[in-house]
């Protein structure tokens, strides 16, 4: 299961960085390899108590293993250990970060851009929300309620008021009533989910702009799941519109150790207006003397960050060239058949009820019961039955009001219903999904009939 045939690889690249440093005298830190030997392979053992994320068969929660393009990259960089936050601690890696940042911003239509990589999406999202409340000192954040819970918590971090949106019947955020708190409150921002976290869903981005226009607010787009899916061509027209207005948003957050195949943590943070850059002043007394350049932790509220997910992402991008039609943009597609037509044969069997038709790559469905209490119940235990057979998947508890849109048949004994849940990230997934669906109906057939 486990790549290991790059290795070699590494080991010639090694080489040509310590040509780099020939002229330095002679030096090599001491190791002792029995003792490295017999604490790798302790926790070797200790790590084969996980589930087996980069197989095909795990498609439970949103999990995609890096490139090893990016894995070899990332341990590259660690024989130096570049520290991104200035250049006197990484001058290459920054060089390339700001590269590898550019690339991402030219992706989604920005012709200018302020941005840099983070250490997760929360912490990107955060900043950009930390920007909204020096562009827009007043009035409410705004998200839908299927947006991620941490957005809550960073407008509390930052003493923002915060407020959720009701949804539609797809889990977007609902216009209507997003704009029923526009005519009755101020609004600072409004953040958009493009590729919510339980259900895939896209909020309509392209509406919300219209909404811009007449309300005045700043529009920042949590993309850290679903961004990269701005690349794929099988996107509904819906979905398409959004995507295609992203480059409309103030801030944009998108996850490269999500759907852009490296390792945790690298999230990315883009402003669409280099400006802003004025927020961010400060001094560090020590640190940026070295270079007249922009040092990355200038823009920055991290300070110390890991050059090596520069030199990862950096590298897997000039592998896999984020253009339409390329290697990457059709894994993203690849992902897609799979959940569509993952959805396909949930929805065309009496054995489950399926949600709805997947935007990106989330697929959610119950299992057919006569009220919603029965049907968690047996969602629980095709997901243990399925757990044994090693088809891993996920659960999802889903709110009241998309339970009743989505499976009115189920009586009204539960506030929620627990439904079943798979990302399928992996290009893989389409090749295996016969095997994984096989699975899939041999372990519901199982759980029924104990």
């Amino acid at each position: 299961m486990l790549e290991k045939n790059s290795l070699q690889l590494l080991e010639e690249a090694l080489a040509v960085l310590e040509q780099g440093f020939s002229e330095l005298p002679e030096f090599e830190a001491g190791v002792r390899p029995k003792h490295l030997r017999a604490v790798l392979q302790e926790a070797a053992l200790r790590l084969q108590d996980n589930f087996p994320y980069p197989h095909p068969l795990y498609a439970g929660q949103m999990l995609k293993p890096p490139h090893p393009v990016a894995r070899l990259a990332y341990m590259l960089a660690l024989y130096i250990n570049p520290n991104n936050h200035a250049l006197d601690g990484g001058r290459a890696s920054s060089a390339m970060e700001k590269e590898a940042v550019a690339a991402i911003a030219s992706m989604f239509g920005y012709t200018s851009h302020l941005g840099h990589l983070s250490a997760s999406g929360t912490i990107a999202n955060l900043e950009a929300l930390w920007v909204a409340r020096h562009a827009c000192p007043q009035g409410l954040v705004l998200a839908s309620e299927q947006a991620h819970n941490t957005h809550a918590r960073m407008c509390e971090v930052l003493q923002l008021p915060f407020q959720s949106v009701a949804t539609d019947a797809l889990g977007r955020m609902d216009m209507n009533a997003l704009e029923h708190t526009l005519k009755h409150k101020p609004t600072a921002a409004v953040i958009t989910t493009l590729g919510t976290t339980g259900l895939g869903a896209v909020d309509p981005l392209h509406e919300i702009l219209r909404l811009r226009e007449r309300y005045g607010f700043r529009v920042h787009v949590d993309a850290a799941y679903g961004g990269y899916f701005k690349l794929a061509a099988n996107l509904d027209s819906e979905t398409r519109a959004a995507f295609d207005a992203i480059s409309q948003a103030d801030s944009i957050v998108v996850d490269p150790h999500k759907h852009g195949l490296q390792p945790y943590g690298c999230g990315c943070v883009l402003l669409r207006d280099p400006a802003e850059s004025l927020f961010y002043k400060h001094d560090s007394p020590y640190t940026y003397f070295t270079s007249a350049e922009l040092h990355l932790g200038e823009i920055s509220l991290e300070c110390s960050r890991p050059g090596a997910a520069a030199v990862a992402l950096w590298a897997t991008q000039k592998l896999l060239p984020m253009v339409p039609g390329g290697e990457f943009a059709n894994s993203l597609e690849a992902s897609r058949r799979a959940a569509l037509a993952f959805h396909r044969h949930v929805a065309n069997s009496q054995t489950y009820l399926a949600g709805p038709r997947p935007e990106l790559d989330i697929v959610v469905w119950t299992l057919a019961a006569s009220g919603r209490a029965a049907a968690g119940h047996r969602a629980q235990a095709v997901f243990d039955a399925a757990a044994h057979r090693q088809l891993h998947l996920a659960l999802l508890r889903l709110p009241d009001n998309l339970a009743t849109a989505w499976w009115p048949v189920l009586r009204n004994d539960a506030d929620r219903v627990t439904a079943l849940r798979s990302c399928l990230m992996k290009p893989e997934h389409e090749t295996w999904l016969p095997r994984i669906l096989a699975l899939l109906d041999t372990a519901a057939r199982e759980s029924l009939s104990a």
